[in-house]
């Protein structure tokens, strides 16, 4: 019986290491699979015929050409299986999400919206809102890419920082939840449409490594707003992460919902690579 052949969606240069990469190869070489690294922006592109499955995992450059990513997202759905599905992947892959999620009543950290090109008095738009400090992003990023921190003392500075992008990109404007200080985020892991285990995660902007906790259990709280979001995703899905963090009076925030390439912290919690690596299977299966 030839072994299933499973595509591991990656790029060529990692701009950091992937912890969960070896963990998974090693877990589905053991269950008799012959997984592969496969670069979606190799050239010329993969072929991603000779697979049964395509996972993404760490394509984490995709937002310097996000057509580009887009269009080899819907060849990969065409050619093999893509998980997580191609229309998760690509309704995920701009944070304008969130606006869906807010109209149907996820709470999310407040935020309002820079579209490129257009005009934006970043003052009125802060100082209305009462915010002493804020954090500009772009709306399809990932890591840290472009996310700076800034106080309304240096208003001037994030204008013309948020002028000096606009013409390239959309941008979103967040208020500073002070509790990534604290408490921190939470990020809540899906494997498999279920909850799995969750770690804390540390403040992270340009340049700043990522610092996580051992594994967790997500509380009650925790556990039915993930669940109330889980909810509003139209397909099912192999892999997931709620990230959420506590306002200044403890409502609970939505600060992302992570469907497309999320470290998954698998070296925190072992029995969760162990059901990642079955469920990948279980979808060769079907």
């Amino acid at each position: 019986m030839t072994p299933p052949r499973i595509a591991i969606g990656t790029c060529r240069v990692l701009p950091e290491p992937d912890v969960d990469e070896g963990l998974l190869l090693e877990a589905l070489r053991e269950r008799g699979a012959d997984p592969e690294m496969v670069a979606w922006d190799a050239d010329p592109p993969a072929d991603l015929t000779r697979y049964d499955l395509c996972i993404l995992r760490s394509t984490w450059n995709y937002f310097e050409d996000p057509l580009r990513f887009r269009e080899w997202l819907t060849a990969a759905a065409e050619t093999c299986a893509l998980w997580n599905p191609l229309e998760v992947a690509l309704w995920n892959l701009d944070k304008c999400y969130l606006t869906e999620l807010a109209k149907v009543g996820i709470p999310i950290i407040p935020t309002f919206w820079a579209s490129q090109g257009s005009p934006l008095d970043l003052a009125r738009e802060v100082e209305s809102r009462g915010w002493t400090e804020f954090v500009i992003k772009p709306t399809i990023s990932a890591g840290s890419f472009a996310t700076c921190r800034f106080s309304l003392k240096e208003i001037a500075k994030a204008t013309a920082y948020l002028e000096e992008g606009l013409p390239a990109r959309d941008w979103m404007v967040q208020k500073y939840i002070s509790a990534v200080e604290t408490t921190g985020e939470r990020a809540i892991v899906v494997i498999d449409d279920e909850i799995s285990h969750s770690v804390r995660k540390s403040p992270r902007f340009t340049g700043d490594e990522e610092l996580v906790s051992l594994a967790l259990v997500p509380s009650p709280s925790e556990r039915a707003f993930a669940e109330r979001v889980l909810a509003e995703i139209s397909s099912p899905i192999l892999y997931g992460r709620v990230d959420i963090i506590p306002d200044s009076d403890g409502t609970l925030l939505l600060a992302e919902l992570e469907l497309l390439e999320p470290s998954l912290f698998l070296k925190q919690y072992p029995p969760a690579l162990d059901r990642f690596a079955d469920a990948i299977l279980a979808r060769v299966d079907r």
